[in-house]
């Protein structure tokens, strides 16, 4: 029972990590469409604001992926390592 409980959660980490990497990668390229888009309608520079903020949008959220990539990967080893540490304590 406690096993499925622990199971659940982690599957429910997983889905609430894999969403924020979407989500982060979505915005950021979003983000950059819509600034590029906005000057290009300002400046009347069309298209090439536009393609070079839509590049850094799509930059930054590879970048975001990258970031909470290793801070979920730094966690993971943190959990092992202190289970490690709760077995040897143990027995």
């Amino acid at each position: 029972m406690a096993e499925t409980k622990e199971n659940r959660r982690e599957l429910f980490k997983s889905i609430g990590f894999l969403s924020g990497v979407g989500i982060s990668m979505v915005a950021a390229t979003f983000i950059g469409f819509g600034m590029g888009h906005y000057l290009d309608r300002w400046l009347d520079t069309k298209p090439w604001l536009t393609m070079v903020f839509l590049v850094l949008g799509i930059i930054a959220g590879f970048r975001n992926v990258y970031i909470l990539t290793a801070r979920e990967l730094r966690r993971q080893k943190r959990e092992e390592q202190q289970l490690e540490k709760d077995r040897d304590a143990e027995g």
